[in-house]
């Protein structure tokens, strides 16, 4: 096993070793949060669009579709009860206000979703915590070493430090 830098585990590493390897881990963490947010956004604009394609395709059905659909509508009724034709036509019409009232309804809960998406402050106050966290870092304090340097010495100091 060994350390990000290559050095073994274990090995007393300087404190350039040491440093460049804080640097690397850092700028991978703010890489990767980056990314992160990218990601976040990326699903916040897809809901967004879904929620304008929903409004645009209720608007689409009642401008376009209303005439024919009508006719139709109300002479199918018509031909099915027997009616009045009028009758027939305010039915028909109601269903189409129904139909375009639903595709409005989905395209509310996808605007509501995509409005939620907290992906970016999310991150944000990751990178925040992060950074709070490193300011407030403090080396932790070493024991000082006997003067006899014999390896029972050394080892009483690494059991009391564990």
């Amino acid at each position: 096993m060994s350390a990000p830098d290559g050095s073994p585990v274990g090995a007393e590493r300087s404190i350039g070793q040491l440093f460049a390897s804080a640097t690397t881990e850092m700028s991978a963490l703010v890489h990767d949060e980056i990314a992160l947010a990218k990601a976040q956004l990326k699903q916040d604009v897809r809901r967004g669009a879904l929620s304008g394609g929903a409004f645009i395709a209720a608007v689409v059905l009642l401008v376009f579709s209303l005439p024919m659909l009508n006719f139709a509508l109300a002479y199918g009724i018509r031909t099915w009860s027997h009616w009045n034709l009028a009758i027939c036509f305010v039915l028909s019409f109601a269903a189409d206000v129904l139909l375009a009232v639903l595709l409005g309804i989905i395209g509310l809960v996808f605007a509501k979703k995509a409005k939620k998406g907290q992906g970016p402050q999310k991150v944000a106050a990751s990178v925040k915590e992060t950074a709070g966290v490193l300011q407030n870092a403090r080396p932790h304090p070493r024991a000082e070493l006997p003067e006899d340097r014999s390896p029972a010495a050394i080892e009483s100091v690494a059991r009391s430090q564990s």
